[in-house]
């Protein structure tokens, strides 16, 4: 499941480098679950097809990533942001409680 996830994380920053048809079909494997079969019912091709073009865009998507390294520093300032947020609450509300005992 942790690699669906990623992909998925994956096709929101780089999908734009894949085909239409390959991004199409790996949207609605990894956001929409749909079925290889139910996909190549939409795309008119095999099973096998769309599992060799999902293969290929997780191959794209993945060298992307590695090279380049788009999400795994969004995700690093994500966390930084929750970790800075969760400190200025806690300073509040240690500062209300330290106004309110005066």
């Amino acid at each position: 499941m942790a690699k669906k996830w990623e992909v998925s994380y994956l096709l929101d920053f780089y999908g734009d480098v894949l085909t239409e048809k390959q991004r199409d079909v790996m949207v609605q494997y990894y956001n929409d679950d749909y079925s290889l079969a139910e996909i190549a019912e939409n795309f008119g091709i095999t099973r096998q097809g769309v599992r060799d073009a999902i293969k290929r865009g997780e191959a794209t998507l993945l060298e992307l990533e590695e090279k380049i390294g788009f999400a795994a520093r969004s995700r690093a300032l994500r966390e930084g942001i929750s970790q800075l947020e969760a400190l200025v609450k806690s300073f509040l509300d240690e500062m209300t409680n330290h106004v309110s005992d005066i």
